[in-house]
């Protein structure tokens, strides 16, 4: 089998690598606006209000720049989820051989913005429809995901996919069925600290998010 077929199609557990015990070093604030990347969030104005939300939309250095900038989003962070190798490295994710997908976690309030307005970004953020790839980049990892925390997102999340089709179809793109998996939400890991608000400290970094131009609460933009 070809490098570039093994990274189209998930290894099971048995084929996936064997990863490590240590977890990722987590720095101790968002490098954008200064907040925690990890519980307890002490400085929130209610913490205990804050909801969290995990989203896969191709490459996590654009994805997440989408969500630290919404408003309502509390912190972001980004990492590796739904796939078996314990603790991954961003090389190991890439090769193809871990099974997880890129992911932003979001911390958000929702009386401020709430978990459509978070389901209605991800939609519109990139394309849902074209399975393993996202743009120019090939793989596994760039697959869309949604991982939903208890059943009120999943509900949520099952019937946003069934208006965002609705919305496709209406735009002509009936014919593009949407890929993205909707799947509990598996273990995080984080990723390296380098990658973690990448575009804030690299403003000319790489950024292939893109989406249809088809919105989700509407018409298709203009």
């Amino acid at each position: 089998m070809s490098l570039f077929s093994t990274k189209l199609r998930i290894p099971s557990r048995d084929e996936a690598l064997p990863g490590r015990a240590e977890r990722m070093p987590v720095p101790p604030a968002h490098h954008v606006n200064g907040h925690p990347l990890e519980p307890p969030y002490a400085d929130a104005p209610a913490p205990d209000r804050l909801e969290t939300a995990l989203f896969g939309m191709g490459c996590f250095w654009g994805a997440e720049r989408l969500y630290w900038e919404a408003e309502g989003v509390y912190t972001t962070a980004v990492g590796y989820a739904a796939g078996h190798t314990p603790n991954p490295t961003y090389e190991e994710v890439c090769s193809g051989r871990t099974g997880h997908a890129e992911v932003v976690r979001v911390v958000f309030d929702p009386e401020i913005a709430d978990y459509e307005a978070m389901l209605q970004l991800f939609w519109e953020g990139h394309d849902p429809t074209q399975g393993m790839r996202q743009g120019n980049d090939v793989g596994t990892q760039y697959r869309s995901g949604i991982y939903t925390y208890g059943e009120r997102q999943r509900k949520a999340a099952l019937a946003s996919r069934e208006t965002y089709a609705k919305r496709l179809a209406e735009a002509g793109r009936g014919r593009d069925p949407i890929t993205t998996e909707i799947l509990d939400a598996p273990e995080f890991y984080y990723a390296e600290p380098e990658h973690q608000q990448y575009l804030s400290k690299n403003p000319w970094g790489y950024c292939g998010l893109g989406g249809t131009g088809v919105g989700y609460a509407g018409p298709p933009k203009r």
